[in-house]
C-alpha cells in the first residue's frame, strides 16, 4: 500500500532566516576598482574631474574660515572621493561635500555643527557687514539634508574610521633628510593638500604619500635630496618604488591639465612639471615599473587615459541620483562595494529589506571565519530513495 500523504508540507521547504550580508570595510581601494565604479557611474572623466576639484577646494575653504584642523580636511575629501564612487551626484557636489566636513568634524573630534558649515559656507561669498549666524531660519531645511546625507556617507565608507595624515610624516621625513623647511619643506606641505584632489589617499599608505610630496617638491625647485629619491630606505617606511612613481605620476598629472586649481601649480612654470613628468616616464620605462601597481587590467592605464594618452569613453548609465531629496527619511541606502552573503554568494543588485540585513566588518578574517561556519546550516543535503509500492489492481 502507498503510504498517505500528510497535508502539512515538509519542513525542508520552509525558507530560514536569511544569513544577511556582509561589507568588509576597505582602507585600500585601487585604481582598478576606482575606474570600475567610474564606468559603472557614466560619469564622464572632464565632469568627474571638476566635481572633485571643485568639492575639494569648497571643503578646504570652509574648513579654514571654521578653523579646522588638516586632519579634519584630510578625513573629509577622503570621505567624500568614497561616496561619489557609490553615489555619482551630477546635478551638484554641495551637500556631499558638507556632508563630508560634517562627518569628519565627529570623527576627528573638531565638532561643528551642520548649521557651522552651512554657515561658513554662505558667508564666504558676503561682506562682513551681510554675514548670516548659524541660527539663521534659512539654514534649518538645508541642515537637515546634510544629516540625512551623513548616513550615506558612513554607508559608503563602512564604518571605516581608520584614517592616514601624511602631513604628519611628511614633516618628519623633511628632518631626516635634512630638507629646507623654508623652501622644498612648505612645497611638499602645499602638495600634500594638493594630493587629496587625486585619488591617491584612497590608494596608497601615509609614508608613500609623504616622500612622494618631499621627493617631488626637491625636484620642482631642482634641490637634490640624497638618499631619497635613491629609495635606499623604502623597505624602512614600508614602501616601494612602484608606489612612490604612482603617486608622483598621479600628481603631476594634475599640476599638468588642473594647475589653476591647485597651490603649488600656480607657481611654477607648466613646463617644468612637464620635464619632470618625462625624466619619471624615462626612468619607469627603463626599470618596467606599471603605471598602477595594483590593477587588474594587464595594459598600463592612467586616470581616464590610456598610455597613449587618448581618453577613455564611458558609457553613461541612469542613477538616481540623493541631490533631490528633502528629508532624511527619503535617504536610501547605497549598494555597497565587494557585497557577499555570509554564506559567501555574491550579491547580484542592490538587498533590499526582505532580503536580509546589511552588516559592515573591520575584520576580514573574522568575515571569512562566520561565512564558513554559516555555510554549514545552509547546505542542502539530498538523498534518494527507491521505493516500491504495490498498486491493487481491479478486474473488469
Amino acid at each position: 500500500m502507498a503510504p498517505s500523504q500528510s497535508s502539512d508540507p515538509p519542513d525542508v521547504h520552509r525558507p530560514g532566516p536569511h544569513p544577511s550580508y556582509i561589507q568588509i570595510a576597505k582602507p585600500y581601494i585601487f585604481e582598478s576598482k576606482i575606474q570600475e565604479c567610474l564606468v559603472v557611474a557614466g560619469v564622464t572623466e572632464t565632469r568627474d574631474d571638476s566635481i572633485r576639484l571643485q568639492a575639494v577646494a569648497w571643503i578646504d575653504s570652509v574648513r579654514r574660515a571654521l578653523h579646522l584642523p588638516v586632519r579634519t580636511y584630510n578625513t573629509a575629501v577622503v570621505y567624500f572621493h568614497k561616496y561619489r564612487l557609490v553615489h555619482p551626484d551630477n546635478s551638484g557636489f554641495i551637500d556631499a561635500a558638507a556632508a563630508a566636513l560634517f562627518t569628519a568634524c565627529k570623527i576627528e573630534d573638531t565638532l561643528k555643527k551642520s548649521r557651522d558649515i552651512l554657515c561658513a559656507a554662505h558667508n564666504l561669498k558676503l561682506p562682513a557687514s551681510e554675514q548670516l549666524t548659524p541660527d539663521d531660519p534659512i539654514f534649518e531645511n538645508h541642515a537637515k539634508i546634510i544629516i540625512g546625507v551623513e548616513r550615506l556617507m558612513l554607508e559608503a565608507s563602512g564604518f571605516d574610521f581608520r584614517n592616514r595624515y601624511p602631513q604628519r610624516l611628511l614633516v618628519k621625513i623633511a628632518i631626516v633628510y635634512g630638507v629646507d623647511k623654508e623652501t622644498v619643506g612648505k612645497t611638499a606641505y602645499n602638495m600634500s593638500l594638493d594630493l587629496y584632489k587625486t585619488f591617491a589617499p584612497l590608494k596608497q599608505t601615509t609614508s608613500t604619500m609623504a616622500i612622494a610630496c618631499v621627493e617631488l617638491a626637491g625636484r620642482v625647485l631642482h634641490t637634490p635630496i640624497p638618499g631619497l629619491e635613491e629609495g635606499n630606505d623604502y623597505e624602512k617606511w614600508k614602501t616601494t618604488r612602484q608606489e612612490i612613481m604612482e603617486t608622483l605620476l598621479d600628481l603631476l598629472d594634475l599640476y599638468i591639465h588642473h594647475r589653476a586649481s591647485t597651490l603649488v601649480g600656480q607657481d611654477h612654470a607648466l613646463d617644468e612639471f612637464i620635464s619632470i613628468r618625462i625624466a619619471l616616464n624615462q626612468e619607469a620605462s627603463a626599470e618596467d615599473l606599471p603605471r598602477f601597481t595594483q590593477s587588474e587590467n594587464k595594459k598600463a592605464m592612467s586616470n581616464g587615459t590610456t598610455s597613449n594618452g587618448a581618453k577613455e569613453k564611458r558609457e553613461p548609465k541612469g542613477l538616481t541620483s540623493p541631490h533631490d531629496i528633502v528629508s532624511p527619511k527619503d535617504i536610501k541606502s547605497p549598494q555597497p562595494m565587494g557585497l557577499t552573503s555570509v554564506t559567501g554568494t555574491p550579491v547580484q543588485g542592490k538587498p533590499g529589506l526582505k532580503d536580509g540585513t546589511v552588516r559592515f566588518m573591520l575584520d576580514a578574517e573574522r568575515a571569512r571565519d562566520e561565512k564558513h561556519t554559516v555555510a554549514e546550516f545552509f547546505k542542502v543535503d539530498e538523498e534518494e530513495y527507491e521505493v516500491e509500492v504495490e498498486n491493487d489492481r481491479r478486474r473488469v
